[in-house]
């Protein structure tokens, strides 16, 4: 009787074994789709906001608006992560499945808490839930990045994951290359009537694209684009140097130069500066290669190619020099210099009324303060944490708690009527948002992350040192520019992933 018990013991544990692989591989699939098709994610949709101000300024207004870049983005994102939540549920609960056991889990659950609470304190609670309505990058997508980085780190991977991943990233990076090339010569998509047509199949009759509505790319911004696709290109450049076989050698080559020329025409700094800090990580990869002089040879290829890059792409706009080797050389050798008038002839700052002379108020001259404006802006949300430092204030309602129409505006940010929507800062925004509380708990993640990611890199020879690279430049490239769903989401689920260092298909050589 006892050996018909273990009999059937056995059978039970060889079934939850094999039903747990078949729950990975959907919830992997599911991850795939995340990472490769929600940032490509490019439809129209019309929201209802409603302001907390009652204001005349158009982007504080309420009302019906649109967004191109977001709304599906994040949709997407939650349908993903409930569907993969569900499977992995069932997996504990029914099929015997584990959770790592780990002190991270514990800044994962404080973390959570703190996003639940900051936004039922928040003094924007329906902006801080969901997010302003061209970012969708509030409460509920941050606990959606939160779940699929939980859920990445507690499941078993395929032989050939990292292919897949990386890989996954391809049509990405195609589409972007072709979108954003049209745009910076002049001939955006969104002149094409299909394009039109595409991107605005499920608005309501009636609605329908603003004119002059441009399209960089498939993010909302030049600064995202440059932020990811330096991630792209260290990801692609790690894998053309550990690759074996030459085709992918090559192939991943290609991909790199290409999301490199991505990063000079979104014309922000973000990216190229990504690209410069992260070469000391790629040079430690080459010197690790059984083959370093071919991976040296690579290196020096590929850095030829970008400086050719820049002089091609800085001949059609002198921008693309200010944004990669302009913020080291002031000078700008592809911009005409402009003849500046006397000022003094004109004495445009003095009135004259009779015999009585006044001076007028000197005002700021128009500038762009440190880090494009960035400073400025972080020192004045660090003013705001200080009056709620406990819970913060809601993620993604810096819109509303901002001061804006500052006197020193305009000499950081162009101009006093700029509207500061956002901190260019994932940490500093995370702050801003979830306080003290929330901030300790995340630093405590991304402390974690980047150790373990180090751990990976100084090894050298981990097939995992691909995308731990690729998460350490998302993390720096997070100093300049904030974080958004097609971004945060995929970019997460790799986090989680890297964490799974013990994995053995990931391991081996």
């Amino acid at each position: 009787m006892s050996k018909f018990y273990e009999k059937v013991a056995y059978r039970d544990t060889e079934e939850d074994i094999q039903s747990q692989k078949s729950v990975d591989k959907w919830i992997f699939g599911l991850l795939l789709i995340v990472i490769g098709f929600v940032p490509l994610i490019v439809m129209a949709s019309v929201v209802e906001v409603q302001s907390p101000m009652i204001t005349n300024v158009g982007a504080l207004t309420g009302g019906t608006k649109g967004d191109l870049f977001t709304h599906y983005k994040a949709l997407a994102v939650l349908v993903i992560t409930v569907l993969a939540g569900i499977m992995f549920l069932a997996k504990i609960l029914f099929m015997n499945g584990k959770i790592r056991k780990t002190k991270l889990n514990y800044a994962i659950g404080a973390f959570a808490v703190a996003i639940v609470l900051s936004t039922i304190f928040s003094p924007n609670i329906s902006i801080a839930l969901h997010g302003q309505y061209n970012r969708t990058d509030g409460a509920i997508s941050w606990l959606c990045y939160l779940a699929l980085f939980f859920i990445a780190m507690n499941i078993e991977y395929p032989k050939k994951a990292i292919q897949y991943i990386i890989y996954a990233t391809v049509p990405f990076v195609l589409i972007n290359f072709v979108i954003i090339t049209l745009n910076f010569y002049g001939k955006d998509l969104l002149q094409k009537s299909w394009a039109q047509k595409l991107f605005t199949a499920f608005l309501p009759e009636g609605a329908s694209l603003s004119e002059g509505s441009a399209l960089l790319g498939t993010l909302n911004h030049g600064n995202y684009m440059s932020g990811m696709f330096a991630v792209i290109v260290i990801m692609f450049l790690a894998k053309s140097l550990t690759d074996k076989k030459v085709f992918d050698k090559i192939f991943s080559f290609v991909m790199a130069t290409i999301a490199v020329f991505i990063v000079f025409m979104s014309l922000s700094t973000s990216g190229f500066l990504t690209i410069v800090a992260m070469m000391i990580f790629i040079l430690w990869i080459a010197l690790k290669n059984e083959k370093k002089v071919i991976a040296f040879i690579q290196i020096v290829a590929f850095c030829a190619i970008s400086v050719a890059g820049i002089h091609i792409l800085a001949g059609e706009n002198a921008k693309v020099w200010d944004e990669t080797f302009g913020f080291f050389v002031s000078s700008n050798p592809y911009k005409e210099e402009a003849t500046v008038l006397n000022k003094n002839l004109f004495d445009l700052d003095k009135a004259y009324a009779s015999d009585n002379r006044f001076e007028l108020p000197e005002i700021a001259p128009s500038g762009v303060g440190a880090g494009s404006g960035r400073v400025y802006i972080w020192t004045y949300i660090m003013d705001l944490v200080k009056e709620r430092p406990i819970l913060g204030y809601g993620l993604d309602t810096l819109i509303y708690n901002f001061p804006h129409y500052n006197k020193d505006a305009r000499a950081n940010l162009e101009t006093e009527a700029v509207i500061v929507d956002k901190p260019h800062n994932m940490y500093i925004g995370v702050l801003y948002g979830t306080g003290i509380i929330g901030f300790i708990a995340f630093l405590a993640i991304i402390v974690f992350i980047v150790l373990n990611s180090l751990k990976v890199i100084i090894n050298g020879r981990n097939k995992l040192v691909i995308l731990a690279l690729s998460v350490l430049a998302f993390l720096l490239q997070a100093v300049f520019n904030d974080t958004l769903p097609g971004t945060a989401a995929s970019m997460m689920v790799i986090m989680g992933i890297v964490l799974i260092n013990n994995n053995r298909n990931f391991v081996e050589n």
